[in-house]
């Protein structure tokens, strides 16, 4: 086993978070795995590669959405994987909402999750796409271990957003969502943040509205997620809300694996 680094990070549209410092951040990391969600591009708007589809020793890996401009998740890595799989069982990747990297010892899963729309007008499906995830993510943890990453749009516990009594009905912390989330810790993953942290209050996206982000009114919807096992491997999960170029923040997980 070695330490080894994660960080993910919903850009909210990869060109734009370019404009806005995104490969300064990238570099000065130097993480192992670095996953991107809402990229909102395809393959061939892609300029940074070199001749051989790199970006400086990092593969990247895309799948983007049939709808142009709309989601999207992508995973940098300077490890070549054993097989990499779009979307899962079968279906659920006409929004290039999943990529699985599989390696020796572990799978890394990155995913953006479905927003639920005002008024849950999407609730019906996020929950197809969570039970759908749920059964996908064990069939993985039979094989080897698993780390999940990305935007899961919710807000598992009240500690996890600003307001949670007027937002109890709306989209990212519906009762539907929240039980789907609990639903998948229950099958023997952990959330690694507030597994570390139980008490931290900490929030990894803000609104654009009312200025929310200097205000702080914000949720906690990005995470690395994990089965059990692999708990006493963690060396740390944060939640970078200092750094800026999205509505989002990048979280980050460092791990003996």
């Amino acid at each position: 086993m070695q330490e080894t680094k994660f960080i993910s990070w919903n850009v909210n549209g990869l060109r734009a978070a370019i404009k806005k410092g995104f490969f300064e951040y990238f570099d000065a990391e130097k993480a192992d795995f670095f996953m991107i969600q809402e990229t909102k591009m395809q393959e061939h708007q892609v300029e940074f590669l070199d001749d051989k589809g790199m970006y400086k020793d990092y593969y990247l890996y895309m799948n983007s959405a049939i709808k142009k401009g709309y989601s999207g998740t992508a995973i940098f890595t300077k490890h070549k994987p054993i097989s990499v799989v779009y979307g899962f069982n079968g279906e659920h990747n006409d929004e290039g909402r999943t990529i699985t990297l599989e390696y020796d010892n572990f799978y890394i899963v990155c995913v953006y999750s479905p927003n639920s729309k005002h008024e849950l007008l999407r609730i019906d499906y996020r929950m197809e796409f969570d039970e759908a995830l749920k059964e996908y993510l064990n069939s993985l943890k039979n094989n080897k271990n698993v780390i999940l990453c990305g935007d899961l749009n919710v807000a598992h516990n009240e500690i996890d957003l600003t307001n949670p009594t007027t937002n109890h009905f709306n989209p990212g912390f519906s009762d539907q969502e929240r039980q789907g989330f609990s639903a998948l810790l229950d099958t023997g993953f952990i959330d690694t943040f507030r597994n570390l942290y139980p008490d931290t209050i900490k929030y990894s996206w803000w609104s654009y509205r009312m200025n929310a982000r200097e205000r702080n009114i914000g949720w906690r919807i990005d995470y690395f997620v994990m089965n059990k096992e692999l708990a006493d491997n963690i060396v740390d999960a944060t939640i970078e809300n200092g750094v800026f170029g999205s509505d989002h923040c990048p979280v980050s997980l460092t791990i003996n694996v």
